[in-house]
């Protein structure tokens, strides 16, 4: 039986530095391709100039670089307040490339069949080799990355998110300029009831790459992890969940200047307001520990 239900609108956020136009356009071409309806897309230029787009494409260029939730939070917006002009919104990272044609149809899909699916996980794939990364599998168990699963967290430059969402949770939050901002909205949204899914069959296809490889990494890392656990977790968890992160930081045996900057975030996570403290509910706790990643790691 079909839906008299109208499909559900979906729009595109896309952040950019302007120093991969090609790479972008090829994303934009793959985003129009999409079969359904149209995707409306928002092209935000983070601190720079946005290249050429296709005719359509909205862009809003920032004087400055505001981080990547920032970056994305202004983007949700120019759709209207919370994103509300559209019913789910695409996160791309501008060097990806959608695999397929039919991923926004699979989004509308899958968003219209479960009332309480707020976040869809894309897998990520290298062009190439077709191989997707370990770490872009947001699950402990990560062996098998064509398992399509729920899941507590999501990948941010290859996403969907429900508008509702926002609209009930808030967006990413801007302080955290780089790293963990995901988890911290994926752990707002499934403290307010929504559930997470990590599906093998939207493929966003991206270079392989290692996240190490911005300056700031190790020390973002860790403050925004601090900052996580402060905003996020119960009294009683912090302790525990940072002490489990020092461990496997100190196991993973980091260069000295790696561990330096690590330890620097560290501290000015503790010392640095992280905005405001709403610890999830201890049924959240469970409901993250029964999804097979409790938050303590």
């Amino acid at each position: 039986m079909t839906s008299s239900n109208p499909p559900l609108k979906v729009g595109a956020v896309v952040i950019t530095m302007g120093n991969r136009p090609e790479e972008l356009r090829a994303l934009l071409d793959s985003v129009a391709e999409q079969d359904g309806d149209p995707v409306q897309v928002v092209v935000v230029g983070n601190g720079s100039p946005v290249p050429d787009v296709p005719e359509g494409v909205r862009t809003v260029e920032l004087p400055e670089n505001l981080g990547i939730p920032g970056g994305r939070n202004v983007g949700i917006e120019a759709f209207g307040p919370g994103g509300g002009d559209v019913d789910i919104l695409l996160f791309l990272d501008d060097d990806g490339l959608l695999a397929r044609t039919d991923t926004a149809e699979l989004c509308r899909r899958a968003f219209a069949d479960d009332d309480r699916l707020g976040i869809i996980s894309f897998r990520i794939a290298d062009p190439d080799t077709g191989v997707t990364q370990r770490r872009h599998v947001p699950r402990l168990r990560a062996s098998d990355p064509m398992r399509s699963s729920r899941v507590t967290t999501f990948l941010g430059g290859a996403n969907a998110v429900r508008t509702r969402v926002f609209a009930e949770v808030g967006g990413l939050p801007d302080e955290f300029f780089y790293a963990h901002e995901e988890t911290d909205l994926a752990w707002r949204a499934l403290d307010a009831g929504w559930m997470i899914d990590y599906r093998s069959d939207m493929v966003l296809y991206h270079p392989t790459t290692a996240p190490s490889r911005h300056a700031v990494y190790h020390r973002m890392v860790a403050r925004n992890r601090v900052w996580l656990a402060r905003r996020n977790l119960p009294a009683l968890l912090v302790p525990v969940y940072l002490g489990v992160w020092l461990l496997l930081t100190l196991a993973r045996r980091p260069s000295r200047p790696a561990l330096k900057a690590w330890f620097g975030g560290f501290k000015e996570g503790w010392t640095t307001p992280c905005g405001p403290r709403r610890p999830m509910r201890w049924r959240t706790v469970w409901r993250l520990t029964r999804l097979g990643r409790p938050p303590v790691i």
